[in-house]
């Protein structure tokens, strides 16, 4: 049934691809067109598809237009930019023709979507990578962005959805909503996001989630980073309090950061990104945005932070100069705490994280503004921890986790990290602290946002538009 699921809408997309062969248009028309929107097209690449995927039409092909669908909103848009959704302005970048043609390229994606779609189908549900053939099973289909997953001692598979419900999935494929889960800020890039069980789950059957929480002040709606932790009892969270609240709170609705992972001595780990505020939050010990912090399962702080004693600090730091980290694992072998945080346009990073240090953001960098101007002419400095690789352009990373078990000897010990820019799952090969090699998976079915291995051993991925669950099931030669 999982099988038939993805098999059914693989077999639909075919079917749409095919009918637009049969219905071409004239090659002088296609010629012409494609001259009118050629420089849109590389403008919307390499300015907008590091937010918003490579895809136009799945960017376009969207029920709502918070800002207005038509012509002259959409060049309000591009050229004033969105300060609070972290989108600059265009204006001083390109010229108004140029503006006008990504307009008017935007609204073509959206009244032809198909014309739009990636133009290789696929015609399968099985996949050959370097290493092994694998299929991908669906788990759970229906969801809006599934941010986060993680597993119940009995299999059932937790998985958030960032508007703001969280789902038990059995092994039958059935979703069970959970009760009792906090109130969410859905705008933006907030939402509900991470999820985790302490490591002594089946003892106190706590429960973790991370979300952007918010307050009503002077009739403005502020957002921050929060964590609460809740008792789990069948489909229902009780008990909920909130142990990590990231301050101060801002009016803008990106870069929360917000994955959660538990290290090997019991300390909760969470990324909290900085809100926007480069200049205000990443390099502040006074301030929580553009952190990873560690604290206790009931909230309170570890004596051993490193800036416990240091007046000012805020003490759940653990370490600091980050953007916004959007993954976060625990190395199998080693219990280092692995990070990787999206740069600007280029700069995206994996860090391992450090006590105390300082990784650099918005000081040093390998990426420079959306709009392609400069903001550092330093990559490095003394006291600031260069980053293990860094990619330029810029994948969009989202989800990590190592490849665990015996499902995949080939793959054993493979680092994975979700992009949603180019769709695709990377499967990055490691020498100690070296990244030597990257092969792209399951590529172009959708937006991955979060990755996790399963108890069964499978590799579990989420992805966006639409929102689905998938399982990577080697298959035998």
């Amino acid at each position: 049934m999982n099988r038939a699921i993805i098999i059914l809408s693989l077999l639909s997309f075919v079917f749409i691809y095919q009918s637009c062969q049969n219905q071409e248009q004239p090659d002088s028309d296609k010629t012409a067109e494609a001259h009118v929107f050629a420089e849109a097209e590389k403008i919307y690449e390499s300015v907008c598809a590091g937010c918003h995927g490579l895809e136009v039409a799945a960017f376009a092909d969207r029920k709502e237009w918070k800002f207005g669908d038509s012509k002259d909103s959409i060049i309000y848009v591009i050229s004033n930019g969105l300060a609070e959704e972290g989108m600059p302005a265009f204006d001083s970048t390109y010229s108004a023709d140029q503006i006008n043609q990504l307009a008017d390229y935007i609204i073509d994606a959206k009244e032809n979507v198909e014309k739009y779609r990636n133009a290789d189908p696929i015609e399968s549900d099985t996949f050959q990578s370097e290493l092994l053939t694998y299929r991908i099973d669906t788990v759970i289909s229906g969801l809006n962005s599934p941010w986060g997953m993680d597993f119940l001692p009995g299999g059932e598979l937790l998985v958030t959805d960032k508007s703001g419900e969280l789902y038990m999935v059995g092994s039958d494929g059935n979703k069970t909503e959970i009760s009792g889960v906090p109130d969410v800020l859905y705008e933006g890039q907030g939402g509900l996001m991470d999820v985790e069980l302490h490591p002594n789950f089946e003892q106190n059957n706590f429960l973790y989630l991370s979300y952007s929480i918010y307050k009503e002040e002077d009739g403005e709606t502020l957002g921050s980073t929060a964590v609460a932790r809740g008792v789990l009892d069948g489909n229902k969270l009780s008990s909920v309090e909130v142990v990590f609240e990231a301050l101060p709170y801002f009016a803008t609705k990106h870069h929360y950061g917000s994955r959660l992972s538990f290290g090997t001595d019991g300390k909760l780990f969470i990324t909290a990104g900085e809100r926007g505020k480069r200049d205000e939050n990443p390099q502040s010990l006074e301030r929580d945005g553009g952190k990873v912090h560690r604290i206790n399962d009931d909230g309170t702080i570890p004596s051993d932070n490193p800036f416990v004693e240091k007046e000012g600090a805020k003490a759940s730091i653990y370490s600091y100069g980050h953007r916004n980290p959007q993954g976060l694992t625990i190395h199998p072998v080693t219990g280092e705490v692995w990070e990787h945080e999206h740069g600007p346009r280029g700069g995206d990073e994996i860090n391992i994280i450090e006590k105390g240090n300082n990784y650099g953001w918005r000081t040093i960098s390998y990426g420079i503004n959306y709009d392609g101007s400069t903001f550092t002419d330093k990559t490095e400095m003394e006291g600031m921890t260069q980053p293990i690789h860094y990619w330029v352009p810029s994948i969009a990373p989202s989800g990590m986790d190592f490849v665990t078990g015996d499902k995949y000897p080939e793959w054993k010990g493979n680092l994975l990290v979700g992009s949603l820019k180019y769709k695709y799952l990377d499967r990055v090969e490691i020498d100690g602290h070296t990244i030597v090699h990257e092969e792209p998976l399951i590529k172009g079915l959708g937006r991955v946002r979060s990755v996790r291995m399963g108890p069964d051993g499978y590799i579990y991925v989420g992805l966006e538009r639409p929102g689905f669950v998938v399982k990577l099931v080697p298959v035998e030669e």
